[in-house]
């Protein structure tokens, strides 16, 4: 592999006018395919195979009408101090406000409170349902302006109004300040670590050319293939990370080959050969993790999945090509400006760096360290993973509604209206559905299922039954007694469930539970019968593929038991801070409750794949210099010396991209970013800086030990560039000497 990437890096080298034109084509296509593409809709979870779902698809099925409905909106109004909604003044104002709703021609109905007894028993509080005839992400400025207007008229009238529903939603857009700050701090830090703006300038160009290519393309299918407005976050999330990343380390590699003595088209090839190669293998990683979520069977999740997996190839690609072309057009401005102004301006001599006199670097001074004192480090690092995953063990799951919102905003004000006016349970209603298709007698059997949900102990109501057109189908709303997001009505749920089997065996009815509620419970079951499966799957596929890249027993399974510890440390965070409300004021978070359903698996997917990046970029180093020949102690010096630094700055660039996320107003996104933020400090410096080298030191040549038959059967990818020495470099002579490679040492 290496001596193929070698001649991508040379090549694009030289014809780098036609990969930029190339890369520069694709990036107007994909942004222009966004620009005329049709916007997409923000689909509901879905989990197939479950009874949720089930009920849901028989919904769709018998009462084909619901399924022409668009939006719907919520107006919610409170009476005065003193008075009832009753009072005629209010009844008036009310009338008012729904006479004014249509302000765009959208609205298909607004039921009347007073006729629908839609009233609080105290009188105080009632509620309005309008629905739309177009999806929320369709409806025009003047219909959503006509509805905030009447709300204003309502309160002209001295009536306190809140808008819930779905109709106030919108897509999530990025650009957002704390995002900007998120990059910022990433291009602060490639300066820092390359010491020059036109190198740290390098790898964010590549990276936003990578992640506006992806973007464009998430954007452009969002319509045909349903993708969300999540899955095109996640694409930019991911792709901005790794992108940035990926470019600093052949930047790095570049410059150090240079500094070798190599002219730059030798360079460039070199570099893509090694560090590309590591690039290969870390991006497959994460490309893997990403892939197998779709085994969980939740399609958002695999939808995310794939359009991250895209943004991380996209990535790859562009580190590949568009990075060795750009050491084209840039020259000598990549090389840091201490080596500049040595060689001389406009000069285009190379020469060998000398070793450094003197102290030597903060890398070598830590790899030493922890091989002076390896199980003290270890067992440190393990303690102080541990103590920070304890909150886990309290981790409560749960799909984010109005409640979760901010109380600024004017749906979680009207949530808490409901609460007050017709309970807790109110927003978060039950829906049973009975299939009396195959009943004896089916009116009979509905009226059965009505009397025994009603004595279910936890349920507050229960609704009259609404038929299909066919009369072979009755839904029937029950109202809990506690909120959605309440352990009681997880337990409800599952009551209702086992009461109502008894009445499908004496009736020959079929009776299906669902609601947001019963959802989220089958998916957290769903999600935690695939979790096993998919980390078998996943870890063991990276555990073989970091086999291959190390030709090593033991290290791919000490990555995958450091990944276990910073992924239950992340796992800690999310709930100290979600739930627990700690630091969620100096985060942006204003409100806390359970983590998301989806979280758990998703950044374990994810973390996965970005933990195994920090494991090939450092380890490659260490690997390369055990196989020329140095000790293993002196192998994970010389990986610290040359990797250690630029791992820190590729890990501070994620963190910074990653928790730029936090600002964004969606829960699921301000979860991701917290959650990954969070992971990749504590794997890149705690598990990959601090354990990994202990368990290295401890381990010694055994590290690297790989069983003989292992040996014959695993190809030989040649990461560490082997291949290569028998491409000499340009510059021979002179100062300017290439460094002749070692010879191949223990294997």
């Amino acid at each position: 592999m290496a001596t193929f990437l070698y001649r991508i890096g040379r090549w694009a080298f030289r014809r780098r006018r036609l990969v930029g034109g190339l890369w520069l084509g694709a990036l107007v296509l994909a942004v222009a395919a966004a620009a005329l593409a049709p916007a997409g809709e923000e689909e509901d979870l879905s989990m197939p195979g479950t009874e949720s779902q089930q009920a849901f698809d028989l919904l769709d099925e018998r009462f084909p009408e619901s399924n022409s409905q668009g939006a719907e909106a919520r107006l919610v109004f409170r009476a005065p101090d003193g008075q009832r909604m009753t009072a005629q003044r209010n009844r008036a104002a009310v009338e008012d406000t729904l006479g004014s709703v249509d302000g765009g021609g959208q609205v298909a109905s607004a039921s009347d409170p007073y006729e629908t007894g839609a009233v609080s028993e105290d009188g105080t509080i009632a509620y309005s349902t309008v629905t739309y005839t177009a999806d929320a992400v369709d409806l025009t400025g003047p219909t959503k302006s006509a509805l905030e207007s009447a709300a204003d008229r309502a309160r002209d009238a001295g009536l306190t109004v809140e808008i819930g529903g779905s109709a106030l939603d919108s897509e999530e857009e990025p650009g957002g300040t704390t995002e900007i700050v998120g990059v910022a701090v990433a291009a602060v830090v490639l300066v820092l670590a390359l010491g020059s703006l036109v190198a740290a300038g390098l790898s964010l160009l590549t990276a936003v050319v990578g992640v506006a290519i992806a973007f464009g393309l998430v954007s452009a299918l969002a319509a045909p293939l349903g993708l969300t407005s999540t899955v095109a976050i996640l694409a930019l999330m991911l792709g901005l990370a790794v992108g940035i990343d990926y470019a600093l380390f052949i930047t790095s590699r570049f410059r150090d080959e240079r500094a070798r003595g190599s002219d730059p088209e030798e360079a460039a090839g070199r570099a893509v050969g090694t560090a590309g190669s590591a690039v290969v293998f870390a991006g497959a990683t994460v490309f893997i993790a990403l892939v197998g979520l779709g085994v969980v069977g939740i399609p958002e999740l695999t939808k995310m999945g794939l359009g991250g997996a895209g943004a991380v190839a996209l990535a790859v690609l562009v580190a590949l090509t568009l990075v060795p072309a750009l050491f084209g057009f840039f020259g000598r401005r990549v090389l840091s400006r201490a080596v500049r102004r040595a060689d001389g301006p406009g000069s285009e001599r190379v020469h060998r760096v000398a070793p450094a006199a003197g102290r030597p670097g903060i890398g070598t001074r830590w790899a030493r360290f922890v091989l002076r004192r390896p199980g003290a480090v270890l067992l440190t690092a393990v303690l102080g993973l541990g103590a920070v995953a304890v909150p886990a063990l309290s981790l409560e799951l749960g799909l984010p509604g109005d409640e979760s919102k901010s109380v600024e905003t004017t749906e979680r004000r009207a949530y808490d209206l409901l609460s007050e006016g017709f309970g807790p349970g109110f927003n978060g209603p039950l829906t049973v559905v009975v299939d009396t298709s195959e009943a004896t007698d089916a009116r009979a059997a509905t009226d059965l299922v009505v009397r025994t949900v009603r004595g279910v102990d936890g349920v507050a109501s229960v609704g009259d039954p609404v038929l299909s057109r066919t009369k072979d189908t009755a839904v029937l709303t029950a109202v809990p007694r506690t909120a959605p997001n309440s352990g009681e009505t997880k337990d409800l749920v599952q009551a209702i469930r086992d009461t109502v089997s008894g009445v499908e065996a004496d009736t020959g009815a079929t009776v299906l539970v669902t609601g947001t509620t019963a959802l989220n419970i089958d998916i957290s079951e769903a999600m935690s019968d695939a979790l096993l499966p998919y980390l078998a799957v996943v870890i063991g596929l990276a555990v073989l593929l970091l086999m291959v890249v190390f030709r090593s027993l033991l290290v791919p399974v000490k990555a995958a038991l450091g990944f276990l510890l910073s992924v239950g440390a992340a796992f800690g965070v999310l709930v100290a801070v979600f739930q627990w409300g700690w630091a969620a004021d100096l985060l942006g978070i204003e409100q806390t409750g359970p983590v998301m359903s989806l979280m758990p698996i998703l950044i374990i997917g994810i973390v996965f794949g970005l933990a195994m990046d920090y494991e090939v970029f450092l380890l490659t180093r260490m690997r390369e210099a055990y196989v020329h020949g140095a000790s293993p102690g002196d192998a994970i010096v010389s990986g610290f010396r040359h990797s250690g630094r630029v791992v820190a700055a590729a890990a501070i660039i994620m963190i910074s991209v990653f928790g730029g996320f936090v600002g964004m107003s969606s829960p699921t996104v301000q979860t991701m970013g917290v959650g990954l933020a969070a992971a990749v400090a504590f794997d890149a410096f705690v598990v990959r800086m601090a354990i990994a080298p202990a368990v290295l030191a401890l381990l010694g040549h055994r590290a690297w030990w790989l069983p003989r038959i292992l040996n014959r059967v695993l190809p030989n990818v040649d990461i560490e560039g082997e291949a290569l020495s028998g491409h000499a470099p340009a510059a021979t002579t002179g100062p300017g000497a290439a460094v002749p490679h070692l010879p191949v040492g223990r294997r």
